[in-house]
């Protein structure tokens, strides 16, 4: 009988179905979630009434980065907090180049006057790619990929930090002349320069710093209850369900200000295409910022006592520029992300709650962050195959490892401390 329901095409077809959703559940549970956000967007949206701006803008993220601080060692979360070349690759990433490459595309786009391109489409544009790294899905697409996701943690502390005062400013300095129009000191806002940077830190140290700090503690304090805790309760999954309630509350921000229906459906459709493709395209120059095969020109081999002091230092200063494999996955997924969670915040905050054009300077932002999600679930299964692939390989044979010939010369790791292992949404 067993025998013959397996052999039944229908049964053969739903188990296909649910092996499949299980695969995929994250994909699924988000489409499920923008759904929802579609039909009910006043019950997660800022101000609804979960009052999401607490619940899911502090509590979710809260708890990503209060596991982030149960899980990493806090020798190693020093040491990555002083990995000074890293923080200078990724901000100058995540705020020059992003922002400067795409307000050089929104100007040709102007230029080009279609009229089905709405102007404050473009303003959106320019804004949304000024905003700071994201906060939560880059620390949980590092571990799905076991990247250095300490790393990660220390980019977005940082970035978050100081996109509070880099954002209002590049936002300033692309938004004169010609866009002059979309400067946000032309708008009725109701809140200064001090309360918007005070809202911000607020919202850092109670979502990012305390969490951390309380997990640093606990960690130290009871590490045999802390391990056991991780390990039964599975608690390194929790972040992709809180990245689901992230984007749930982003969409339905969205949705409640009629982003999507304020514009032109030709405008969605570009801005889909557009997303992706500026995305992968931000991930590959990522990855060519942080691997110059240069370097490797330059410093074909450590420096030796028969070798000049000026060899020797250049080689100390500029050699490790050339990151290893785990530090690039971290920094590929930190440099093109753009955060919703806060950048729906320093959106309203410089423009306004009540401006009219909200909608349409909110929907890149969201649109690009829901994107980047998908495109990035989709590129860490290559990066986790390709930080592997330098992984010593057992010999047949004799049984023995084998040294992959692969691996990244003269690079000294910043996370060289053991941290458990995760593995990310499959």
């Amino acid at each position: 009988m067993n025998e013959a329901i397996k052999n039944n095409r229908l049964y053969r077809w739903l188990l296909w179905v649910w092996n499949f959703l299980l695969t995929n559940w994250f994909f699924v549970f988000l489409a499920v979630a923008i759904a929802l956000a579609h039909l009910f967007p006043n019950f997660a949206k800022q101000g609804g009434m979960i009052r999401s701006e607490y619940l899911i803008s502090y509590g979710a993220v809260a708890i990503i980065f209060l596991v982030s601080g149960l899980l990493i060692s806090s020798k190693t979360l020093f040491n990555n907090l002083t990995h000074w070349r890293a923080h200078t690759t990724v901000l100058t990433m995540s705020f020059l180049i992003t922002s400067s490459i795409v307000y050089g595309i929104c100007c040709g786009i102007r230029a080009a006057h279609d009229s089905l391109i709405d102007d404050w489409l473009l303003v959106g544009l320019i804004v949304a790619q000024s905003c700071p790294t994201t906060v939560s899905s880059n620390v949980v697409m590092t571990k799905a990929a076991d990247g250095n996701d300490v790393l990660t943690v220390s980019e977005v502390v940082i970035g978050n930090v100081l996109g509070a005062f880099i954002t209002p400013a590049l936002v300033q300095m692309y938004l004169t002349g010609p866009w002059d129009f979309g400067n946000p000191s032309h708008q009725s806002t109701h809140i200064s320069v001090g309360q918007l940077y005070g809202n911000v830190m607020k919202q850092i140290s109670l979502s990012v710093f305390l969490p951390l700090f309380v997990g640093q503690v606990v960690q130290n304090i009871f590490p045999a209850k802390t391990k056991w805790c991780l390990t039964t309760f599975k608690l390194a999954k929790v972040g992709s369900f809180m990245l689901i309630l992230i984007m749930f509350q982003s969409f339905s921000t969205a949705f409640a200000q009629n982003a999507f229906t304020s514009v032109s459906h030709a405008s969605i459709i570009f801005l889909v295409f557009f997303n992706i493709g500026i995305y992968l395209f931000f991930t590959i120059i990522t990855y060519l910022y942080l691997r110059p095969r240069f370097l490797l020109r330059i410093f074909p081999r450590e420096p030796t006592a028969e070798d000049t002091k000026l060899y020797t230092w250049s080689y100390k200063i500029f050699r490790p520029f050339y990151y290893d494999r785990r530090d690039t996955v971290a920094i590929m997924l930190c440099g093109p992300s753009k955060t919703a969670a806060l950048g729906v915040s320093l959106v309203s905050s410089q423009y306004g709650s009540d401006n009219p054009k909200l909608g349409i300077l909110l929907v890149p932002l969201v649109l690009y962050q829901a994107e980047q999600v998908f495109t990035a679930q989709i590129l860490v299964r290559f990066m986790k195959k390709w930080i592997h692939a330098e992984d010593p390989k057992e010999d047949p044979e004799t049984g023995s490892l084998i040294e992959s010939s692969e691996n990244d010369p003269g690079h000294e790791s910043y996370d060289s401390a053991p941290t458990v292992q995760v593995q990310g949404p499959k």
